[in-house]
């Protein structure tokens, strides 16, 4: 990962946390009902999550209190605008900016000498099965100080009417308790401390729970798409909802999604286009084996590429040029069919969302064609970084630098 650092493209906008926020962090992992944390500096993103924790608990999503429980911690206002890095839902990051948008200036006040725990209630204690993600509609955003603040003002001021309330004032216990106040918490007085719920509606989205399930609840009949074998396996034996249920590599689901006019796929236009040929590259070093070239100079150099092309099986050849030669043959006659000349892979790897979707749901597909067919190495970091990250961390290491220049030049 060293490369991706050094190029700003692994977590680079995490947030460096030390000294005092880091004793208001583990009394939030506490309140939370987690362990604290033995590390005296770590970083986090916009979340409040941190990898450096995460490898110490080995659960990546450690805020989480099951699938249906999941938080955030805010103890910084500089998490404003930052990075969800690893989302448990696709929409993690626009919750956080929605908490920002309703209560900055107040968070920003807050988090001067407190931290605070955000729970995410969708009125689901906890998942029993599968289809239990269907019930994700209203969210309510709540807010726990962790050294109850906002009940430490209201004892303060409930004290300074007392103080007011006829001779009082020259009650030296009041006077005592008053000074105790201020000495542990400041004057509270002129602080806005009351961070009142948020509710944010869900439509279509992302869960990592169950091993990671799409819920596509805005269109024809709704489709709910899993990620694990096993768990799909055991939602299809629910009779009880009205929705299409598939595994992410069920060739019916493409088949199903370009009905729905969810995606859609243009190869004569496509194969014109800068991702065509990113995917096609990325194609071709899948089966470069013991190459005299490095694998970056063979896929940047047309001269190089279309050697080291002709040097694989006819098999192999036909399959990563599978889409050129369809269109030839198309020119001559109109006969021959998709599936009989396009690697099937190749040609899911070049669909995209319908342009009818509007730009939310355009961002969930995206990430859901990259995981159906990982093949566009720009898309697949932009979609799904965490498992780029996994598959980038195999590569040759030529590879890499390619990957990295794609990348960073945005072609």
């Amino acid at each position: 990962m060293q490369k991706l650092k050094a190029a700003n493209l692994y977590r680079s906008e995490l947030i460096p946390i030390s000294g005092k926020l880091v004793e208001r962090y583990n009394t939030c992992l506490v309140k939370l009902g987690l362990e604290k944390t033995k590390l005296n500096s770590f970083y986090i993103d916009g979340l409040g999550w941190s990898p450096e924790i995460a490898e110490e608990k080995k659960t990546l999503h450690y805020l989480n209190n099951g699938g249906a429980n999941p938080h955030a911690i805010i103890i910084t206002p500089l998490q404003r605008n930052k990075p969800v890095y690893v989302p448990f839902h696709s929409f993690d990051g626009d919750m956080m900016k929605l908490i920002f948008k309703t209560h900055g200036d107040k968070i920003r006040d807050i988090t001067r000498d407190c931290a605070i725990c955000v729970d995410f209630d969708q009125g689901i204690d906890v998942f029993y099965e599968p289809l239990d993600v269907l019930k994700y509609k209203s969210i309510t955003i709540t807010f726990h100080l962790i050294n109850d603040l906002d009940k430490v003002q209201k004892e303060q001021l409930e004290l300074i009417a007392l103080f007011d309330r006829g001779h009082n004032f020259i009650d030296e216990s009041i006077h005592e308790r008053l000074l105790t106040s201020a000495k542990n918490y400041g004057d509270l007085r002129h602080r806005d401390l009351n961070l009142e719920a948020i509710k944010y509606v869900t439509d279509s989205f992302y869960t990592g729970a169950f091993g990671g399930i799409y819920v596509l609840r805005d269109f024809i009949t709704p489709i709910v798409v899993f990620e694990d074998e096993a768990w799909h396996k055991e939602a299809i034996k629910d009779t009880n909802h009205e929705v299409l249920i598939y595994h992410i590599q069920q060739p019916e689901l493409m088949v199903k999604l370009r009905d729905y006019v969810i995606v859609e796929c243009n190869l004569e236009a496509v194969v014109k286009s800068k991702r065509y040929e990113r995917i096609k590259k990325y194609e071709m070093a899948q089966h470069l084996k013991a190459v005299q070239h490095s694998i970056k100079d063979v896929l940047n150099d047309p001269v190089l590429f279309k050697s080291y092309l002709n040097k694989l099986d006819i098999e192999t050849r036909k399959r990563i040029m599978s889409v050129e030669r369809y269109l030839e043959k198309l020119e001559t006659s109109n006969q021959y069919k998709i599936a009989d000349i396009v690697d099937l892979k190749l040609f899911e790897a070049l669909h995209e969302p319908h342009s009818s979707l509007d730009a939310k749901h355009q961002d969930l597909i995206w990430k859901l064609l990259v995981n159906i067919a990982p093949k566009d190495v720009l898309y697949w970091f932009w979609y799904d970084k965490e498992t780029f990250y996994k598959a980038y961390d195999n590569w040759d290491v030529s590879f890499k630098d390619w990957t990295i220049e794609t990348i960073r030049n945005n072609i």
